[in-house]
Formats: C-alpha cells, structure tokens, sequence
C-alpha cells in the first residue's frame, strides 16, 4: 500500500514538472514588451493614425474636409476648452473636419506663420481646404459659417467682431484658404519670430494676388459677444521684444521666404483625443538662419533691444 501511495506521488510530481518545462516554453515563445517596441516601425505607425482617423465622423461624412491648423506653444490649458468648443460649433454645421496642432517644438522664438506653413504642408494633399485657427479664440455666433472659400481668403473673425483688433486690414484670428490660394501666394513669411505683423505681411500678399477677403456677413453680435477670448494678457504675456534689425525688415514686403523656402523637421506625432474629440499634434523643430533672421534668438546687448509695444499695430510698408 505505501509502495503504491508512493509511485502515485512520483508520478504526480512528474506531471507537475512537465507542465511547468511547456508554461516556461510557451511564455518564453511570446514577444516581449521591448520586441513589441522594436517591430513598430514607421509604416506601422501610419496605419495606426489612418485606423485611428477613420474611428471618427469625418470619414463618414461627405462635403469638402476642413483642416483645422492651430499654431501652439505652452498653451494647453486653452487648447483643452478650444477643441470640444470648436467640435460642437461645427457639427452643428455639418463640417467635416480634423484639427492639427502645431507645437513648437524648438528653443526659437515663437513663429506663427513658419508653423502655419508646416501645417499646410501636412495637411495639402488630404483635405480641401484649412483654416489658421488662434487656440484662444472661440466662435459663439453660429451665423459664423466655416463655409468652403470658393472665390478667396474667407476671414472668419473680422475687425468689427473681433475682441481686440479693429484695423479694416486686420487678417488675424481666424483665416479660411483653399490650398490653391495659399500655394499661389508662397504660403507666409518665415521671418517674423516673436509675436505681431506676421498676418499684416500676409495680408499685403493677398492683396498683390488679386484675391479679395470675404467676411461673414448678417452678424448682428458686436466685439464682445461674437467670439470667446480666453487669452489672459496677464498669465500669457506676448513676446513683443525687438532685437538687432528685426522692427526695420518685418516691416517690408517679403518676397524671400515663404513655402518654397521653410525649413523644419518633425520631431513627433501623437494622436489624443480631449473630451473625445480626436487631435492631431505635430512637434515640430524650426529652422532659423541667424545670418537673415538673428532675432529668432534675442540675445543681443540692452541697447539692440527694445519693449515698446505700440499701441496700435503698425502697418507694413
């Protein structure tokens, strides 16, 4: 009887042995969390954002696509209001559209019109049309139609609603274009680091070009009820600091820089969603000739530099 006990004990103790040798086998057979990591590469990376574009409405919606290209820098606490408000705004206009971060991601100084290039390069061959979108500006007139601009720049926030800018040649805010336009006129400037004239620069292109602004019209709000601004003058203080010869060249013309010239690199894409809105968000790193544009770094002595800030914008010669 013991001898029995015995050889059912041993034979136990073989089976466990030999299930443990095939549970060691087949988890040694699966993929490690550093092999996940590896196998990934760029074509992988790219289904990933195709299947996580089209899990969201505008793949099913017909109409022309809207791209939503927003400049950015340290702003995410404005952009987590920005992207449910701008959604809800224009599925209610039945626009199909698809916003795009641009974050600068580089020590430069700031360069709006460079990154609203970038953006515009990444989005001309899968949308319609775009729009250069300020991340603290909110629209709250629905009479405010994000409408395909079919005979020119449709300026969504004219200087009679805007909160702060009344100037008639006031572009800023938020600028509609077809890509064709904006290919026509060598997109913006890449000179103009640091905040201010980039859109007035812009605006004399459009001119030169023969295209004519269109505004939205039968807007019966004023500048205090047209448009949310949740810029805090206070907390997000503009980078108005002119250094070397900066204040003298930003005033004139550009017809050096633009598109054909702009050069970056993309450090990153992340897909997000904020309040299940879906985000594209581009890092990007610009790329400054100091020897035309020194003042993308305003490191000089304290008499090349100056704070004045005007009190109305100037305009360009």
């Amino acid at each position: 009887m013991v001898n029995h006990t015995r050889a059912v004990f041993k034979c136990f103790i073989g089976i466990c042995i030999l299930s443990i040798f095939v549970v060691i086998f087949q988890i040694g057979g699966l993929p490690t969390a550093s092999e996940r990591c590896n196998c990934e590469d760029n074509h992988d990376r790219d289904v990933q954002h195709e299947k996580f574009h089209q899990s969201f409405r505008i793949e099913q919606m017909d109409g022309k696509k809207l791209a939503i290209i927003v400049p950015f820098r340290d702003r995410f606490d404005e952009l987590l209001q920005f992207a449910p408000h701008l959604a809800a705004f224009l599925e209610k206009q039945n626009v199909p559209f698809h916003i795009f971060v641009v974050n600068q991601n580089d020590r430069y100084r700031f360069n709006r019109a460079s990154l609203i290039n970038v953006g515009f390069l990444h989005v001309r061959e899968s949308y319609n049309y775009f729009a250069m979108h300020d991340v603290d500006l909110l629209p709250v007139n629905d009479n405010l139609r994000y409408e395909f601009p079919a005979d020119g720049p449709l300026h969504i926030s004219g200087p009679e609603f805007h909160p702060k800018y009344h100037y008639a040649a006031f572009i800023g805010g938020i600028l509609l274009l077809r890509m064709d336009h904006f290919e026509q006129l060598n997109g913006m400037s890449n000179r103009y680091w640091g905040w201010g004239l980039e859109d007035d620069e812009f605006y004399v292109r459009i001119k030169e070009a023969g295209l004519e602004v269109s505004r939205p019209k039968n807007i019966t709000t004023g500048p205090n009820n047209t448009f949310l601004h949740v810029h805090d003058r206070v907390h997000r203080r503009r980078d108005t600091v002119k250094c070397f010869n900066q204040r003298e060249i930003t005033r004139k013309r550009d017809r050096e820089t633009g598109l054909n010239t702009l050069k970056y690199s993309i450090h990153s894409r992340r897909e997000l969603t904020i309040d299940g809105i879906p985000v594209t968000v581009l890092n990007v790193d610009l790329f400054c000739d100091k020897i035309k544009t020194p003042w993308c770094e305003c490191e000089a002595k304290t008499e090349n530099v100056t704070q004045n800030i005007p009190k109305k914008k100037p305009r360009l010669r």
